[in-house]
């Protein structure tokens, strides 16, 4: 099942990569404020790799710092993930990177009304809350078993069952009471918004959109040499 969605998804993004830069996936002219909001409050603080008042989820302690905006049903960000995932948390694990991932939350357009951009980003949450290690392997499992687009998405006991996998604690009740679907919402407004504090840009305009220091590469989605020497430059 796992290789079938990823072909299905590499075919839909394959000529766009040829040619594409970052920031594949743009949003509609609608897409901040979506109706995927919970009722629960917005968390403040940091609990685990989870950084609320600063919008991110955090891994490493690297000097450098790499922000990644992405949406979990973003084709191109799949892409990108295959491509350079394994060599971001190498750089993670040996020290030289801090990875800050932004959830995006704009394509659940494109999730048959089951709001899959913010259930994944949300069902990331509750796994960087609770443990901030098992963090990349849920993104990348994420990425790994990525539905199509104009799908219903991957079911909210899939998703936990993935954390399990992943290694992190039981997610279940963080993922069936909603608790980060108002927070994961409002980070995809306040990028859409903008301004990005320290960035070379006033806001996120598509993704995956990536930062070095606050400097944006504009390489290939799927160059990881071409990343790999960028963050080596900045």
């Amino acid at each position: 099942m796992v290789q079938s969605r990823r072909f299905r998804i590499l075919v839909t993004a394959v000529a766009a990569v040829a040619t594409l830069g970052l920031a594949g996936c743009t949003p509609a002219a609608d897409s901040g404020t979506g109706s995927s909001a919970s009722s629960a409050p917005l968390p403040t603080g940091t609990v685990g790799g989870a950084h609320f008042d600063d919008g991110f989820l955090s891994v490493g302690t690297g000097e450098k710092v790499v922000d990644v905006y992405f949406d979990p049903m973003c084709p191109i960000c799949g892409t990108f993930e295959e491509a350079n995932g394994r060599q971001l948390s190498g750089l993670v694990a040996d020290g030289a990177i801090t990875l800050q991932l932004h959830t995006m939350t704009f394509l659940n357009r494109a999730s048959r009304g089951t709001d899959y951009s913010t259930r994944a980003s949300a069902a990331l949450t509750c796994v960087a809350a609770a443990d901030a290690s098992s963090t990349l392997s849920y993104f990348a499992a994420l990425y790994a078993d990525q539905p199509a687009e104009n799908s219903s998405g991957l079911t909210d006991k899939q998703l936990i069952s993935m954390a399990n996998d992943a290694g992190a604690p039981d997610i279940t009740e963080c993922v069936t009471d909603d608790r980060y679907h108002s927070w994961v919402q409002q980070a995809n407004d306040d990028a859409l918004a903008g301004p990005i504090p320290g960035a070379d840009i006033d806001a996120v305009t598509g993704t995956p959109t990536v930062l070095v220091n606050g400097t944006s590469y504009t390489g290939k989605v799927n160059d990881a040499t071409a990343l790999a020497a960028f963050i080596s430059s900045n």
